[in-house]
């Protein structure tokens, strides 16, 4: 009866968390991901360092998910023969395979070897909303300057369209502030040692 009344409890419990995942809601978990593989092939080998955070993380994750594993399995088990299969369609992942989506990252994977200098340099840097910024202009060749321009402006028009191509590609175009917020966040996280990125609206430099 103790455990009959558990497992009741426990079913409703997850259904009510399930009725307010079927609302579809931003995904910042599949969000960051689908960051990180942009981000790791646009920029290259430099990106592949692991991130402490998320490692621990992770391992935290991992290490909840073995408690009380046998009445949680349970528990779904009633609840994925009570939520139908459209339901469960519902929860929302991201998309980053459309056509579109390929040819904004092609590009800036491209391009990527041009401004990476600058970056090494620190005459660009990151911003607090996801895009480039020439930081320090005297550590460019008053020759190359220009060129330098162009780059950023063409990198920040592909960066502005990816945002908004991944959250139309996903049927969510209001997604797209929570899109490019997150990549902000994962551009400064992937950032190269020496890198500058903007905080708290000032110039920081990544450390290793």
């Amino acid at each position: 009866m103790k455990q009959l009344k558990w497992l009741t409890s426990s079913v409703m419990g997850l259904m009510l968390v399930s009725c307010v995942t079927i609302n579809i809601y931003f995904p910042a978990a599949a969000a960051e991901e689908a960051a990180d593989r942009i981000i790791e092939d646009v920029w290259g080998p430099e990106t592949q360092a692991k991130d402490p955070a998320k490692q621990e993380s992770t391992t935290s994750d991992q290490q909840s998910l073995l408690i009380n594993t046998t009445k949680g399995d349970l528990a779904i088990s009633v609840l994925n023969w009570l939520v139908s299969p459209t339901q469960a369609a519902a929860s929302p992942n991201i998309n980053i395979n459309s056509p579109a989506i390929n040819a904004l990252q092609a590009k800036m994977k491209a391009r990527h070897a041009s401004l990476k200098a600058y970056y090494d340099s620190g005459a660009i840097g990151l911003t607090e909303n996801g895009f480039v910024t020439i930081r320090d202009a005297k550590a460019i060749p008053l020759k190359s300057r220009n060129t330098v321009k162009g780059l950023v402006a063409d990198e920040n028009k592909d960066r502005s369209a990816l945002y908004a191509e991944i959250a139309r590609a996903n049927g969510h175009p209001e997604w797209q502030s929570d899109i490019q917020s997150t990549f902000a966040r994962r551009w400064a996280s992937k950032a190269s040692s020496g890198w500058w990125y903007q905080s708290g609206g000032s110039w920081k430099q990544k450390q290793k």
